[in-house]
């Protein structure tokens, strides 16, 4: 531990149910090695929630023995969709349900309640902005690099020259709502997926937990008819068991991620003749499984990603590290370098 006085950053991961936190040096050491959770509260509203963030921040820094005078700011992450400032959508969201997140300044409101600076990126960003600096340390402000995380959606983060791509609106780097090519991705006679954006046939209809839910699974079924998850209570149940049986080989269950790594290898293609990042980042659900099936699901993607001869020699494919603590990390780290940017 460095001396007394030196200065930190808090970095805040605000999630649907938990939020996460760390404690990042001026050096760029973290502080904290585990994860820390508490319960986020924000589905009983903004003001529940904020003053839930400010009691995980007060137990992070008990729990490092850190003075809060040491803190020179806080990074903020929270579902989106928001603005670039942390504004909610004025629709609000899955996680941000409560009608009082409708267009609520998030990060204002925790600013005000902490009385420091807050710095704000959505969670997708978060995460794709600390695998960027992970991988590349000192080189990465000269890197480019492409997340792509699949939970119960599919968020992503677009990472040029060590800084994190917002655009106008904030709303740049939702990635599971780029619209992919069907042509030889659709079996014979399956629908085209629909997502909870309003979009059909877009990332996010694919690869994730909710693709497979309301589109995968259910024609998958018709394929393997008698399949033992055809007997779950509920559709949305065996969603949720899909991964263990790809994990031991389930014939129909890796049909289904098959069809989901080939879409985010799509997606990627996309994004090789957009960006050209010299990373390629897979984070979410795969990252936490049996590693046989973790380096199948990667080695598949890069398989669908169609690059160039070029780009195959200056580019690499990587998991999302540390994919509980990223989100915490990646916020402290975008907080440190708006101090250093000073």
């Amino acid at each position: 531990m460095q001396s007394g006085d030196a200065w930190v950053v808090v970095g805040l991961d605000n999630g649907g149910n938990k939020n996460n936190a760390t404690v990042l040096d001026a050096a760029g050491r973290f502080l904290v090695d585990e994860l820390l959770e508490s319960p986020s509260r924000v589905t009983e509203g903004p003001d529940v929630a904020v003053e839930a963030l400010a009691l995980t921040f007060d137990d992070v820094l008990r729990r490092t023995k850190i003075e809060r005078e040491r803190v020179r700011a806080v990074g903020l992450d929270t579902p989106g969709p928001a603005s670039a400032e942390g504004v909610i959508s004025s629709k609000g969201s899955t996680n941000f349900s409560h009608p009082g997140w409708r267009s609520y300044d998030f990060r204002g409101a925790l600013e005000k309640r902490l009385s420091l600076p807050v710095v704000y990126n959505n969670d997708g960003n978060a995460a794709a902005l600390y695998a960027h600096y992970q991988l590349f340390g000192p080189l990465a402000p000269q890197r480019g690099s492409i997340s792509a995380i699949i939970g119960t959606g599919f968020g992503g983060g677009v990472i040029e020259k060590g800084q994190v791509v917002k655009g106008a609106a904030g709303m740049a780097g939702e990635l599971g709502h780029v619209h992919i090519p069907m042509h030889g991705l659709l079996e014979p006679g399956q629908p085209l997926p629909h997502c909870n954006c309003g979009f059909d046939g877009d990332a996010e209809s694919f690869a994730s937990l909710t693709g497979i839910e309301k589109n995968l699974l259910p024609y998958w079924l018709t394929r393997y008819p008698g399949h033992e998850l055809g007997k779950a209570e509920s559709i949305a149940q065996a969603a949720k068991l899909v991964r263990a049986y790809g994990e031991n080989g389930d014939e129909m269950a890796l049909k289904i991620f098959e069809q989901q790594a080939k879409a985010i290898g799509r997606l990627f293609t996309i994004a090789a003749n957009f960006t050209d990042p010299d990373a390629y980042f897979l984070g979410g659900g795969v990252v936490e499984a049996a590693p046989h099936f973790r380096e199948w699901f990667l080695a598949t993607v890069r398989e669908n990603t169609a690059l160039r001869e070029e780009q195959v020699r200056a580019s690499r494919f990587e998991m999302v590290p540390h994919l509980d603590m990223a989100g915490a990390r990646g916020a402290a780290i975008a907080a440190l370098k708006r101090i250093h940017a000073r």
